[in-house]
């Protein structure tokens, strides 16, 4: 039988068996609700050893978070507003800098001085457990989640500014 592993962001609840069979009934476990809407029930073993919190996640989590189109950020950053969002490679141009075949993505940090700039993962970021969601406030003038200045004009984007 072949091996898998998965990940999905999903809404949960601690619930006690209450359908089925009686002997199960009480059970501890968790109310699941997928993306779709479909709801679901699951044993607390198995959820726990499949399910983080998106409040404690580690480094691969955190990226496999970006690549669904959240903004993350550590826990234990000191700089208030900070966060992190992949780039698609076509949201970026840099055909004024070099000629190129193929645009690739890259992630993003968004700078306590409101600033945007390519980022690198440190060894202590790698290895840490404090990796979160956030999302941005509804009046914020954070940049636009997945969207990058089109740097093929003088003028600096809307979101730059």
């Amino acid at each position: 039988m072949q091996q898998y592993i998965g990940t999905k962001i999903i809404h949960a609840e601690p619930l006690a068996k209450n359908y089925g069979p009686t002997e199960g009934q009480g059970q501890p476990g968790y109310k699941v609700v997928y993306p779709d809407g479909y709801t679901s029930w699951s044993p607390a073993e198995a959820f726990e050893e499949a399910y983080r919190p998106c409040e404690a996640m580690n480094f691969g989590l955190a990226v496999e978070a970006l690549k669904k189109g959240e903004r993350v950020a550590r826990a234990g950053w000191n700089g208030k507003g900070m966060w992190l969002s992949l780039v698609g490679g076509n949201e970026y141009k840099v055909e004024s800098f070099i000629a190129c075949q193929q645009h690739l993505p890259w992630i993003g940090m968004k700078t306590a001085d409101d600033k945007f700039v390519p980022w690198l993962a440190s060894q202590t970021d790698v290895l840490a457990d404090d990796w979160q969601i956030v999302s941005a406030p509804a009046d914020s003038n954070d940049f636009p989640l997945g969207k990058a200045c089109d740097m093929s004009s003088e003028a600096a984007c809307e979101a730059c500014q």
